[in-house]
């Protein structure tokens, strides 16, 4: 079976970093990137989720927001009519 090799761009601390992770599992970078690769091609997709959540719906976000309602039906503050701004 022929090899091939496959090069990446990756921090200098990154690449230590994996290194050492790899090592303390008793792998090397190559066998785990080998892994990977087997992965993808026996799932037919990345073998885990990638996502990038909105900070809007992140729950710290979401108890102020339900917080400041609350403050607001309590009488606490005051509620503004939304300005609109002209952009010229």
């Amino acid at each position: 079976m022929a090899l091939s090799t496959i090069t990446a761009r990756v921090s200098d601390v990154d690449k230590n970093n994996f290194d050492a992770f790899c090592s303390s599992v008793g792998l090397t970078s190559s066998a785990a990137i080998n892994m990977f690769v087997k992965a993808v091609l026996r799932e037919r997709r990345i073998p885990f989720e990638i996502k990038q959540d909105d900070p809007f719906y992140s729950p710290e976000n979401q108890a102020y927001v339900l917080k400041s309602v609350n403050e607001l039906r309590a009488g606490k503050g005051t509620a503004h009519e939304l300005i609109e701004v002209d952009d010229e």
